[in-house]
């Protein structure tokens, strides 16, 4: 009876408020109260510095007593305990600036420079190269009538960056940049799913919710469409991509695509993470979105699709946590995005999804048929944790769709003996 007792303290204990298993707090910050969506963490020099995108909304901006309009909070978090913000860069009124994507300079030793979305009007570049002091090198896409979450290949500076642009029959869609110098962006192509694309009839496909690229030595880049339903994972052959012809016709639209997977009606393909060479095998990580409160639909959930056969996508396991009816009641339950850096003391091993008022759920992927919660943490109050990512010194960073901010979490215990021992602080 005491080793049963014992066992389940280890498993599920509150710390605080907060309800955690084999995760522990290290940090917080408030955000101002901005409702977050992204976070990123990039390293620059000896600093560690988190950009994170916002929901529209406005608050006090307390380095400067001025109420700004919600956009790009810029924090350091060298030291983890202690994060701080540095600045706040405002975004659209009433768009917020929800995607962030940060990246070293081509050539230019000691410059960063941000890529994030203005509301959902247009695309940024500023150079953060001084966090403290951003400054905007250019707009790089504008007059448009959505964006979101985007991808910028930091070794090539090829852009893929999702946006409304008239005349394509679907809310979101592809317009590929270079932007190796962000003060001359090269528009190099229009693209999306076949039916997307101006002057097609019949069906249109649900809009893009965001890629990923492996970049020129994978030569892939994984697309996830759709928010709560009609949800496409495409794997596209890079080259192509970007060397095909550009007219955005069915056929050239098709040409780089090497797999589909089409999943059931009722779910969606917010986050395609691509997990290659995991026992010799490649899979993409499917994250659907839950959008009702009170699990009014499908319960949304993770999705292992085993592509190495890449004409033949096939899903080897799907999971969602436990207590289903509990979270459902709560409010907003399901899953919602997974991290999306290949930081090498996570990669292979564990994945982290966001779930909403379920906090972040830590999964172990090694046996990809049958993964494994390891770890979770649900912060205090009435969270909606938004948006997930780790460093590469291990730690996890969480936001909130709500008002509680940025936790900054590690992981405890057997969860994290998984992890690269080499690498994690």
């Amino acid at each position: 009876m005491r080793a049963a007792l014992l066992l389940a303290i280890s498993i599920s204990f509150t710390a605080g408020a907060h309800e955690t298993r084999d995760m522990a707090l290290v940090g917080a910050h408030g955000l101002s109260g901005r409702s977050a969506y992204q976070p990123v963490i990039h390293r620059q020099g000896g600093r560690w510095i988190a950009y994170i995108g916002h929901h529209a909304g406005r608050a006090t901006n307390p380095l400067n007593g001025a109420a700004e309009d919600n956009g790009t909070s810029i924090l350091d978090v060298t030291d983890p305990r202690v994060p701080r913000l540095i600045a706040h860069i405002p975004g659209e009124p009433g768009g917020g600036a929800q995607m962030v994507r940060a990246c070293d300079a081509l050539g230019e030793r000691g410059k960063v420079h941000l890529l994030r979305s203005f509301g959902h009007s247009a695309h940024e570049v500023w150079d953060v190269s001084r966090p403290e002091q951003p400054a905007r090198v250019s707009v790089v896409a504008k007059g448009l009538s959505d964006t979101h979450k985007s991808w910028w290949e930091c070794d090539t500076g090829i852009a893929y960056l999702v946006s409304g642009v008239a005349g394509w029959r679907t809310s979101r869609m592809t317009q590929v940049y270079d932007l190796s110098d962000p003060a001359r962006p090269r528009f190099i192509r229009d693209f999306g799913l076949p039916g997307q694309q101006p002057a097609s009839r019949g069906y249109v496909p649900t809009g893009l919710h965001g890629p990923i690229s492996t970049g020129p030595q994978g030569n892939r880049i994984y697309f996830g469409y759709g928010t709560n339903s009609g949800g496409v994972m495409q794997v596209l052959d890079r080259r192509k991509l970007l060397e095909g012809p550009r007219e955005p016709t069915e056929a050239n639209l098709l040409a780089p695509e090497v797999g589909r997977f089409d999943l059931p009606p009722a779910y969606c393909a917010h986050t395609a993470f691509p997990i290659t060479g995991l026992g010799g095998r490649d899979y993409v990580l499917v994250v659907n979105e839950a959008l009702t409160r009170h699990c009014r639909e499908e319960h949304q959930k993770v999705w292992l699709v085993d592509v190495t056969v890449e004409s033949k996508p096939a899903v080897v396991s799907t999971w969602m946590p436990a207590g289903s009816e509990a979270f459902c009641a709560r409010g907003r339950f399901g899953a919602h995005a997974s991290n999306e850096s290949f930081a090498p003391v996570y990669y292979r091993k564990l994945v982290f999804v966001s779930w909403f008022n379920a906090g972040v759920r830590v999964l172990d992927i090694r046996d990809p048929s049958r993964p494994v919660e390891v770890a979770h943490f649900i912060p205090a109050g009435d969270p909606l944790t938004n948006n997930v990512e780790v460093d590469e010194r291990g730690y996890v960073y969480i936001v909130d769709r709500g008002s509680l901010g940025l936790h900054i979490l590690e992981l405890a215990g057997a969860a994290r003996r998984i992890a690269d021992p080499s690498r994690i602080r």
